[in-house]
């Protein structure tokens, strides 16, 4: 298994103990398999002046500065693709197994811009059903452990 780079990039922080403690053990975890970061950008809030559409497009501007311009972008999209773990699994070996740096992005509340999906090489759903951005930043970190778990021949996937 090669060295895997990884950054989950995401809206805002995690504003509840609970939510950054759960992050924290999968990042942990994490760094036995990969070189793994977390980016917040700052998210733009809504108001009578901010509508949805300009929020996420100023969101998106945040989003695309920062994924790395050799990245493989996957970004987390309601309308995207469901894949099991070992799809995943698959999917990280294709995009990162060579040492190519790997950028998951999670939208803000709002949604996700257009630009973001663009650059993205893959768009990602995790459920038919609609999570808040904490759980599903940790449902997500938790899939990207299960794969590298997969890629390494563990059982933790089991």
């Amino acid at each position: 298994m090669g060295v895997y780079r990884i950054s989950l990039i995401t809206v805002g922080k995690l504003k509840e103990e609970h939510w950054r403690e759960a992050q924290a053990e999968y990042v942990k975890r994490l760094k036995n398999y990969a070189k793994i970061d977390v980016i917040e950008v700052t998210p733009e809030p809504l108001s009578a002046t901010v509508t949805p559409t300009q929020s996420i497009e100023l969101e998106g501007e945040r989003l695309l500065k920062a994924i790395p311009a050799e990245a493989v972008a996957v970004a987390l999209d309601v309308a995207g693709r469901p894949i099991d773990s070992m799809a995943l699994a698959e999917r990280c070996r294709e995009w990162g197994g060579d040492g190519t740096h790997i950028a998951f992005v999670v939208g803000g509340a709002a949604g996700i811009a257009p630009a973001v999906l663009e650059r993205a090489r893959f768009r990602l759903s995790l459920s038919a059903m609609t999570f808040t951005h904490e759980l599903a930043r940790v449902v997500l970190l938790e899939q990207i452990y299960r794969a590298m778990t997969i890629l390494a021949g563990k059982t933790y996937h089991y």
